[in-house]
């Protein structure tokens, strides 16, 4: 049984800025994660622009009520849209599981989010006004591979690569502090939902009879449904008190083997053939360490916070993720 949230005026009071009317600039919006937030934001009448690689894609993607501004635009012109919006999030970022990390995939991942915070960063230096707020993606791979040690944001960062770009990231945002905003970094777990997100190949596999441990499943996998991701960063923009680093992860850590058994679960499919490390690492050589490093997370400060979790265990956010959707 779940509290019932706090309704959403009295939260409103507390805040320093108003559940709607804000301009956003948003990177990454065509993403999975973004979509939804740019659906919940347009919900609270909200204004967002799109900074994509494609403009012409977002509209298809976003509709036509999403402004966009290209990324290949100039940096006066980065400028002046900035100089309109109360806020930014950053999302963007190259995929970091499906291809091996070889020097040249490795630059690509710092660029896409390091690399394009620090351009973020430096239009809002010149920007007039410059947005109030900055919201950025980061990753719990921040921490490295922790085996069952319980994790907080006090806890120092890593030492493996993902660890560094985590690290980097952050810093990079945190720069926009100079320029007078409220800057919020979002450590995030496995994004569990229906339309894409870690779940998609998944559940081809477990579909196949596939499904099973990777590696000895001893590991921790720290995840978060989207629904309450999503509300995370709602809440990120608009509250005041959030600044710094959170744990965007759901309140319960599960095992490798307890989230396998999940998904079986929840997909009816055995869970019987586990995936050995060796294979993984022949596979997908260093990048095989962000699926087999354990990371036991705890979303301490947003609990501290009093925020409300729709999905308190993996079991629960697997099954709102994969329930069919209505048709109408």
């Amino acid at each position: 049984m779940h509290a019932q949230a706090p309704d959403r005026k009295q939260v409103a009071r507390t805040l320093s800025l108003p559940l709607h009317d804000m301009r956003i600039l948003v990177s990454g919006a065509t993403g999975f994660v973004g979509r939804a937030l740019i659906a919940r934001l347009e919900r609270d009448r909200h204004r967002v622009v799109a900074w994509v690689r494609s403009p012409e894609r977002a509209a298809d993607v976003l509709g036509t009520s999403v402004a966009t501004l290209a990324m290949a635009c100039s940096n006066q012109d980065l400028e002046r849209q900035l100089g309109t919006c109360d806020a930014i999030v950053h999302l963007a970022g190259e995929p970091v599981i499906g291809k091996r990390w070889t020097p040249e995939r490795k630059r690509a991942l710092i660029d896409s989010r390091v690399g394009l915070a620090n351009r973020l960063v430096a239009a809002m230096a010149k920007a007039t006004p410059p947005p109030r707020v900055f919201v950025s993606a980061s990753a719990v791979g921040y921490y490295g591979d922790r085996g069952d040690e319980i994790l907080r944001e006090a806890s120092p960062p890593g030492t493996d690569f993902l660890a560094k770009l985590c690290d980097d990231w952050e810093l990079a945002a945190e720069k926009a502090h100079e320029h007078g905003a409220r800057v919020v970094c979002l450590r995030t777990g496995i994004v569990l939902g229906n339309e894409g997100g870690a779940l998609a190949p998944l559940k081809k596999l477990f579909r196949l009879g596939l499904g099973g441990n990777l590696g000895s499943g001893t590991q921790f996998t720290s995840w978060i449904a989207l629904e309450d991701l999503v509300e995370i960063y709602v809440r990120a923009l608009v509250d005041s008190r959030m600044d710094g680093a959170y744990n965007a992860t759901g309140p319960e850590p599960a095992t490798n083997a307890k989230f396998t058994r999940a998904l079986g679960k929840v997909l009816h499919r055995p869970t019987i053939l586990p995936a050995p490390k060796f294979a993984l690492r022949m596979i997908l050589g260093e990048a095989a360490s962000a699926l087999l490093a354990s990371q036991r997370v705890v979303p301490a400060r947003l609990v501290e916070s009093g925020f409300e979790f729709e999905h308190e265990d993996v079991r629960s956010a697997l099954t709102a993720a994969l329930r069919p959707r209505a048709v109408h």
